[in-house]
């Protein structure tokens, strides 16, 4: 299932924006507003396509809360009132999200449609239904007819997404594209020289290209926006002149061409939600489909042949945002040739799944291993060699293997613990090239588990360091950080004295000292142990000899002290 959040974020802002979000709002279907309905049901997304006025918005509002709809829509400025956006926040109930004014409620709901229908039934265009692709087909063919010159359909990224017929009067250049589902360095190089792509960015207007290198024929370029946004354009092989009634038609063909684009890309943005929340559920909960088995609608795709490792990804970039991340990482494991990655957050984090081992044989070439070993933890290694030479704050860890589903969880946890501590500045990657397994780090896990349970904050049990550390606070004396490198070097004093950069003769005295301050038997191998799990409990966590105070109620809100205006009530 999907959630309003979701439904926005993948339509984009030039069409939808969440004014007041609600938590965990899902959408199966949507809605139009009556006057006097029941303002929708559980689940739905309801559109407020008959609201005129503030008292109509929230009348909707109202009604679309006592329902427990999902959200409602309603056109600008009625979504972006104080008034409304404030009652929204005090009802508690459904998402309130704001249509651009310049957008059709038919397009609306084409666009939402589709995309719910998408999500509920993601293989449905692959069981024959005609789907957006088709249309694009179609367009291509609208076009080249319109233009009399063979046309391709391509997004901001020079992916070809659709062609006409009568490619074979093109020149080599569209040809490399048409076979390669993109366009060559060499041809993309010829036109970014010549300013094409930075006007595409930023006009609506036609761009002509005149003869290129080897071969290349003159083009007409109509750019395909919707929103004020760039989603690609429409590339003619044809040289002037050609009249200017045909242009314009092209201009409306890229009107129509600019929503399937965006059903497009809302459709796979969708499609990714469902396939990493389903994989987040596979990683918390340790049950996924194996190998073979047929996944149900919006599941994620059958897990490889395992034993698996979870992954926890890091960057310094945005921090915080894990979405963000998310499009980095997609972005670089895609380049290297996992074109479906296993990736989910979770948390604030993000994770990914890879196999312990290849998955039959992996070729490599020169430019490094091929599809054969992606999503692999050999692959990941190679990955990981070649980004973090270039970017050091770049990293993955990953846990112990997990042979069967059921261990996903304890590998996912173990993978989190571990990116804790890198970020937390705890685990040092050098010398790691990038990645580190739960076998490389054990011992820090370890000591790191353990600290955390002695609890310094709760007291010393009785033991002798609450005196050593008191003696040091009041006469200046190091006994704790001698006794700290003493246990660190076998009880060696030449050792210990050489890291305190002291005589060993000073490092004993002192150990006399402390014997006398806080009498303690070093030669039980136990009493050592414990000493040193207190001593690094004592350098991670600020001591606190007093108990802590009980916890302060949280602040209790006024009705005098909201910030939102007097909300009228209204009838249903």
């Amino acid at each position: 299932m999907i959630t309003v959040t979701d439904l926005v974020d993948s339509l984009g802002a030039g069409f939808l924006r969440t004014v007041v979000a609600a938590k965990d709002a899902e959408v199966h279907d949507i809605a139009l507003a009556e006057p006097g309905d029941a303002g929708g049901q559980p689940g739905e997304l309801v559109l407020g396509v008959g609201v005129t006025d503030r008292a109509e918005a929230l009348a909707l509002l109202e009604r679309a809360a006592r329902a427990a709809a999902g959200g409602i829509v309603l056109k600008s400025p009625f979504a972006g009132d104080p008034q409304v956006a404030c009652a929204t926040r005090e009802l508690a109930g459904p998402a309130l999200v704001e249509l651009q004014p310049h957008t059709s409620w038919a397009h609306v709901v084409w666009l939402l449609r589709g995309v719910i229908d998408r999500a509920a039934a993601p293989d449905t265009g692959r069981l024959g239904t005609p789907g957006p692709h088709v249309d694009l087909f179609a367009l291509a063919d609208a076009a080249a007819e319109i233009i009399d010159a063979p046309v391709t359909v391509e997004d901001a990224q020079s992916r070809v997404l659709a062609y006409s017929a009568r490619q074979d009067t093109t020149d080599p250049a569209r040809v490399s594209t048409i076979v390669g589902r993109r366009v060559p360095p060499e041809t993309l190089t010829h036109f970014r020289a010549g300013g094409v792509f930075r006007r595409l960015a930023r006009s609506s207007d036609p761009i002509w290209t005149p003869a290129g290198p080897d071969g290349t024929l003159p083009r007409l370029i109509i750019p395909v926006r919707a929103g004020g946004e760039w989603l690609g354009s429409i590339w003619a092989v044809v040289g002037p002149p050609v009249p200017e009634e045909r242009i314009r038609e092209l201009g409306e063909v890229a009107s129509v061409l600019a929503l399937h684009l965006l059903r497009l890309r809302a459709e796979a943005g969708i499609a990714r939600r469902v396939s990493t929340g389903r994989l987040r559920g596979a990683l918390r909960e340790g049950t996924a489909p194996g190998p073979g088995a047929v996944p149900g609608p919006g599941a994620v795709p059958s897990l490889p042949a395992g034993p698996w490792r979870v992954v926890a990804f890091g960057s310094p970039y945005e921090a915080g945002d894990v979405r963000r991340q998310l499009d980095l990482w997609e972005s670089v494991v895609r380049r290297f040739g996992w074109h479906e990655p296993l990736l989910t957050d979770i948390d604030g984090s993000l994770f990914g799944l890879v196999t312990e081992r290849p998955r039959g044989r992996r070729p490599v070439t020169a430019g490094g291993m091929t599809d054969a070993g992606a999503g692999t933890l050999d692959w990941l290694r190679h990955v990981l060699g070649e980004v973090h030479a270039r970017d050091a704050g770049l990293y993955a860890v990953a846990g112990s293997p997990a042979p069967s589903p059921d261990r996903l969880p304890r590998s996912t946890a173990e993978a989190g613990e571990l990116h804790r501590l890198v970020a937390a500045g705890r685990l040092p990657l050098h010398g790691t090239r990038g990645i580190l397994l739960m076998e490389d780090a054990w011992d820090t896990v370890v000591v790191e588990r353990a600290t955390a349970a002695v609890g310094i904050d709760t007291g010393l049990l009785g033991g002798p360091l609450a005196v050593l550390r008191a003696h040091d606070e009041e006469h200046g004396t190091p006994y704790r950080a001698t006794l700290a490198a003493w246990l660190d070097h076998f009880g060696d004093p030449q050792s210990a004295a050489r890291l305190l950069r002291i005589h060993p003769n000073t490092l004993r005295y002192r150990l006399r000292k402390i014997d006398e301050v806080a009498p303690v038997d070093l030669s039980a191998p136990r009493v050592r142990l414990a000493l040193r799990l207190q001593l690094t409990a004592m350098d991670t966590s600020p001591a606190r000899d007093e108990a802590p105070g009980p916890p302060q109620p949280p602040p209790v809100r006024h009705p005098a002290s909201s910030p939102c205006p007097p909300v009228p009530r209204h009838g249903a």
